[in-house]
């Protein structure tokens, strides 16, 4: 067992929620969907309370068969509002660009965007964002068909170290490689039922019940 984290890894849950204004009840109102993954260590473990919380996920889901609208780009991001103008050739149906669709397992016509990913500190080093970020794909899986999510050396600021930035913005597309993500037309792609998502568990469950039969993948 790897003797400096916090707690046991594995007795972190991921409790997903979705927020929106109350009165965003009808169709003609309803923006992308913004969803936070909050991991935090399940109160029957033992850990420091202080370190209880691990680290936040921020998502979006967009309906791709609705047509995208202004406001959309509050909510998406500009980069993921282009991003999908470009890959959607038929809104009405939500259908992909041929040459990515063929890559992509049948789904909702949805696409869940991969927004924000923050550790806390003492939680940092030991390769848990990349499970936590498979695990909370895992989740929406049966609601949406692909995730999407853009590394750019602008979301790592380092100011006056261009290099750092850019290093950092490497290992960032290298750890969502590592959980099957790919690279499409500059941005980081997965089909949300790839097997490489549940296999990203494995290292820690090995690492941390290391005598476990863990099953089928």
């Amino acid at each position: 067992m790897v003797p400096d984290l916090p707690a046991n890894p594995l007795s972190i849950e991921l409790t997903l929620s979705h927020r929106r204004f109350w009165w965003q009840t009808d169709d003609e109102d309803e923006l992308p969907e913004q969803w936070h993954a909050s991991a935090d260590i399940s109160p029957l473990d033992v850990c420091p309370d202080e370190l209880r919380h691990v680290g936040d996920i921020s998502l979006v889901i967009a309906d791709l068969t609705k047509e995208r609208n202004l406001l959309d780009s509050v909510v998406l991001g500009e980069w993921a509002l282009e991003f999908i103008a470009e890959t959607v050739i038929d809104p009405d149906e939500g259908k992909l660009h041929p040459e990515l669709d063929k890559t992509m397992t049948p789904g909702a016509p949805r696409m869940v965007i991969l927004r924000r990913v923050e550790l806390v500190e003492a939680w940092r080093g030991h390769a848990l964002g990349p499970a936590l970020i498979a695990g909370a794909l895992r989740i929406l899986a049966p609601t949406a068909r692909l995730a999407a999510s853009r590394v750019s050396p602008l979301d790592f600021p380092c100011p006056g170290d261009r290099v750092a930035a850019e290093l950092a913005s490497v290992r960032a597309g290298a750890m969502l490689e590592r959980i099957g993500f790919r690279r499409w037309n500059g941005v980081h792609i997965v089909d949300l039922r790839d097997p490489a998502l549940l296999d990203s568990r494995m290292d820690i469950l090995d690492q941390w019940w290391p005598e476990s039969d863990h099953g089928e993948r």
